[in-house]
């Protein structure tokens, strides 16, 4: 027998054994509009265990009016923004690339293709690893006090990256340049923030404009001069197929911009042997 809820005050008797046997057919729409979390309590009581923190968010969340409404991530009663790691996704991407493969009319079930899916699925999680790091990690305190105001370049530091157009890579090599202003930066700092915004989906404009745009926020220079030069597999293994093509662009900043005598030493410098 289902248990009745009482239209008068809106609560839900408790019925003993009879409560637990039926919880899942409780209308868990009645059970929301609930507004309070002391409500939400008493109402988990009855549900049972297998699905009382479901509900329970769900009533502190559409009760309350908190601006967690929308919110697509909530593991824990406090209501904590926690989205899964990246690598609780490959499962659903493994099962992506297993569908691709079926698409090209290959056989996923063949033996060299079996575990392709989820190799794929690691290997993109490793080209895109850059959304995992921020700026603030990647320094780490390597920022130093520094009473030196000449031009600091490390050129030809390799980069991959992947194409969001077409999802095929692209590599090659940037040269960073600055101004300091009396802060200088670990030199293997500026290899690491090629690495944070190279590994992503990317276009080589952005990517270059974002280089330079972390190196102005880690020491504020007086300016900032990154030049990019990419092969990008898109134009050569499809398309227009031209192999020897490459892609060089820039980005300016500072004095680098306003002062051509020194962005033609920092071009002098990036083109020397």
């Amino acid at each position: 027998m289902k248990p009745q809820t009482s239209e008068q005050n809106g609560s839900i008797p408790q019925n003993g054994d009879a409560c637990a046997a039926d919880a899942a057919s409780v209308d868990v729409e009645a059970a929301a509009a609930i507004p309070t979390a002391a409500s939400a309590g008493a109402v988990v009581s009855v549900l049972g265990a297998k699905n009382s923190q479901q509900l329970k968010l769900e009533m502190l969340n559409m009760g309350n009016g908190n601006g967690h409404e929308k919110c697509t991530f909530h593991h824990d009663l406090e209501l904590d923004h926690k989205p899964p790691t990246r690598e609780a996704l490959l499962p659903d991407m493994a099962r992506s690339y297993r569908l691709l493969l079926g698409g090209l009319g290959e056989n996923p079930d063949r033996q060299g293709l079996i575990k392709t899916p989820e190799r794929a699925a690691k290997a993109m999680l490793y080209f895109t690893k850059g959304y995992d790091q921020c700026l603030e990690d990647v320094l780490n305190g390597a920022v130093f006090d520094e009473d030196h105001d000449e031009m600091v370049v490390v050129k030809d530091i390799e980069m991959f990256s992947m194409c969001e157009h077409h999802l095929v890579p692209f590599y090659g090599k940037v040269s960073i340049g600055y101004l300091p202003c009396n802060k200088i930066l670990g030199l293997s700092k500026l290899a690491r923030i090629v690495e944070i915004f190279s590994r992503r989906l990317q276009v080589q404009e952005r990517l270059t404009k974002q280089i330079a745009v972390a190196v102005t926020q880690a020491v504020q220079p007086a300016g900032v001069a990154v030049v990019v030069e990419g092969v990008h597999m898109c134009m050569v293994m499809r398309g227009v197929q031209k192999i020897n093509s490459k892609t060089v662009t820039s980005t300016m900043l500072g004095v680098f911009r306003d002062d051509h005598k020194t962005r033609e030493e920092f071009l002098n410098l990036v083109n020397s042997k």
